[in-house]
C-alpha cells in the first residue's frame, strides 16, 4: 500500500469528485481511478460504490477514510518536525505567562515535560497580557498562557485551558474580609492593586475599569509577591484569578470569591501559539498543561 494511494482516496472523498481530485493531485482521472482500484485489490475490500455520476463509501471505506486522514496528517507533522530539527539543530521551547499567574500547575507541567522530553531546552518569560501578546506576534515566545481579551485570530491556535474563578486578596484587618464573597459594588471605594509593568499601567487600569468596573483608585506592583506585601500593609485589595491551584495565602491576607450578582466571576484562559510555527512539542506542552489543570478542578 502506497501513501500516495491513501492521499488519492482522501482527495476523492473530500472533493466528492474523481475529476476534481485528479486536478488537485495533478494526475489524470484515469490514473487516480486505477490507483484506487489497486488499493481496493490490495485490501481485498470495496471502499467506494461507484454510480453513474456519483459514488458512496462502504463501511470499510468510511473507516479507511477517517483513519487514513489521521495518518496523513500525522505524517505531515512528522515531516515538518524532522525538517525543523534538521534546520535548527537545538530544540527549544519558550513559554510566556502572566505576571499574576500564581498557580502550581505550570511548574508541574514544566517539570513533567522536561522529564518526558529531556532533549528540549525550556525557558520562560513573564509579562502583562499586552507584553505577552507582542512577544507572541514578534516570535519571541513559542507559546503563551494568558486570559482571552481579544477575539480569537485565525492565524493562531487558541487552545482553551480553563475557566478561572476570580477572587480578591484583602487584608484581614479590612472589615470586608469577614464576608463570604465580595461583589464589585463592595469594592468600588477600595483601592485596587494591579500586577503590571510601568509601561502597561494605563492599559491594565483601563481593562479592570471596563471589565470589572473597579474604582479609579489604583496602585501597581511589579510582581505578585510585591502586591501581597501591599495587601498586608492595608494599601488595597488585589484581584486574583485561579488558573489552577492557588497557594495558601500568607498570614494577614484573606482570599475571597469575587461575585457578580449571585455568581462567581470567571475568566477564560488559553494557550496561544502561531499556526505557522506549530510543532509537536508545543502541542504536547499545551495538552499536558490542560490535563494538569483538569486533574485539580
Amino acid at each position: 500500500m502506497l501513501l500516495k494511494q491513501i492521499e488519492y482516496f482522501i482527495a476523492v472523498v473530500d472533493c466528492r469528485s474523481f475529476t476534481e481530485a485528479a486536478e488537485l493531485c495533478y494526475i489524470s482521472q484515469s490514473a487516480i481511478s486505477q490507483q484506487l482500484k489497486a488499493l481496493e485489490n490490495e485490501l481485498g475490500v470495496q471502499l467506494i460504490v461507484r454510480e453513474k455520476r456519483s459514488f458512496s463509501l462502504t463501511l470499510a471505506g468510511e473507516y479507511f477514510y477517517r483513519h487514513g486522514k489521521q495518518i496523513v496528517e500525522e505524517l505531515e507533522k512528522i515531516k515538518k518536525e524532522t525538517i525543523r530539527r534538521g534546520e535548527n539543530g537545538e530544540l527549544s521551547l519558550t513559554i510566556g505567562y502572566l505576571k499574576n499567574y500564581g498557580a502550581i500547575e505550570l511548574q508541574q507541567t514544566l517539570a513533567e515535560f522536561s522529564k518526558i522530553y529531556p532533549e528540549v531546552s525550556l525557558s520562560v518569560v513573564v509579562g502583562t497580557h499586552e507584553e505577552l501578546y507582542h512577544y507572541l506576534i514578534n516570535g519571541e515566545v513559542d507559546l503563551l498562557i494568558s486570559d482571552q481579551r481579544r477575539a480569537f485570530h485565525d492565524n493562531y491556535y487558541n487552545y482553551e485551558l480553563i475557566l478561572a474563578d476570580c477572587f480578591v486578596e484583602i487584608s484581614n484587618q479590612n472589615p470586608l474580609s469577614e464576608r463570604k464573597y465580595l461583589s464589585v459594588d463592595d469594592l468600588k471605594r477600595q483601592t485596587c492593586i494591579l500586577i503590571t509593568s510601568k509601561e502597561q499601567q494605563s492599559t491594565e487600569k483601563e481593562f479592570y475599569q471596563n471589565t470589572f468596573e473597579f474604582s479609579n483608585q489604583f496602585l501597581y506592583a511589579s510582581s505578585i509577591e510585591e502586591g501581597r506585601l501591599m495587601v498586608v500593609s492595608q494599601r488595597g485589595f488585589m484581584p486574583i484569578e485561579a488558573i489552577g491551584t492557588l497557594p495558601y495565602v500568607a498570614k494577614g491576607i484573606k482570599r475571597i470569591p469575587l461575585f457578580n450578582k449571585d455568581k462567581q466571576i470567571q475568566r477564560k484562559y488559553c494557550a496561544f501559539w502561531s499556526k505557522e510555527r506549530t510543532n509537536y512539542y508545543i502541542e504536547e506542552f499545551a495538552d499536558l498543561l490542560r490535563k494538569m489543570l483538569s486533574q485539580n478542578i
